[in-house]
């Protein structure tokens, strides 16, 4: 426990922590304004201010709450970043993971964290930047009749993301666009119509929404990844196939964002690459 420190340590390490946890959610100065009620110069001047002023009790806590830190570790009372209330649901959970769109947990999760960065790695494209005939296509064999609720469902949630606070970072291996594209493997069979179309979708996606959505491609012979998704400082997710294994505590949410981080420089396409990226493979598609 950190406790032996004179007023200008205390509010030094304050403004360190605070800047970290502003980064580690990925959020900003401006949303933390926002968030707390407070005028952004504050927020500027409890991170610039060299003194030993330290900002009021309310203001702390309004800060730990929305970037999910305990005003202790802010205050450098704790070296354990988690609040109490954190710690107590920090276990690891397995919630079950249909085979299927219509997923009220993931999109539960998605809700909980809107404001902070939504870090993704899918286990295939993402489903809600699918095109409706790429949907039936893959769903139709198992869900049947409920398709196209499917269908709907997945556009909701594309039609939230574009109204959500929440950025979106997606990275994916190289080969799954390359196989998408040259209907191969997972692809075999999808006819080039739907490809097309599909390929055309993603352009307009990753154009219009930049820089709101942006996504990586990196190539799976140097790092690996299993599909996760991290939401800001709150929940990481792996997937597992029919389950997701969700943790709460902050040591293995950072560990997740560090790798997920790491995947984005060594992407060997970047965001702004994507465009050209996705025009030259649609150019491959027969």
């Amino acid at each position: 426990m950190v406790i032996n420190m004179n007023k200008i340590e205390r509010s030094d390490l304050f403004r360190t922590r605070l800047a970290a946890a502003i980064a580690l959610a990925g959020s900003n100065q401006s949303a933390l304004a926002r968030a707390t009620g407070a005028d952004r110069s504050t927020i500027s001047q409890a991170l610039s201010d060299t003194g030993a002023r330290l900002p009021n009790a309310h203001l702390v806590g309004a800060c730990a709450a929305h970037l999910g830190v305990s005003t202790d570790w802010l205050l450098g009372l704790s070296d354990r970043p988690e609040s109490a209330a954190f710690l107590a649901s920090s276990a690891m959970t397995f919630t079950k993971a249909p085979r299927a769109l219509i997923d009220e947990q993931i999109f539960a999760w998605h809700q909980e964290a809107v404001g902070y960065k939504i870090r993704h790695v899918p286990a295939a494209l993402p489903d809600m930047l699918k095109t409706h005939a790429m949907l039936e296509w893959e769903y139709s064999p198992h869900l049947g009749r409920t398709t196209t609720q499917a269908i709907n469902a997945s556009q909701d949630r594309l039609d939230w993301m574009r109204g959500s606070l929440s950025d979106y970072e997606i990275t994916l291996p190289m080969f799954e666009l390359q196989s998408f594209a040259a209907g191969t493997g997972y692809y075999r069979g999808l006819p080039a119509a739907v490809r097309i179309e599909q390929m055309d979708h993603l352009l307009t996606l990753t154009e219009q929404l930049y820089p709101r959505l942006r996504l990586y491609l990196f190539d799976a012979r140097k790092p690996y990844s299993a599909p996760i998704t991290v939401f800001g400082p709150l929940l990481a997710v792996v997937y597992a196939g029919g389950h997701y294994m969700a943790f709460r505590d902050r040591e293995r949410i950072e560990t997740l964002t560090t790798h997920f981080d790491d995947l984005v420089r060594e992407a060997s396409f970047t965001a702004r690459d994507i465009p050209e990226h996705l025009h030259m493979l649609r150019t491959q598609i027969r």
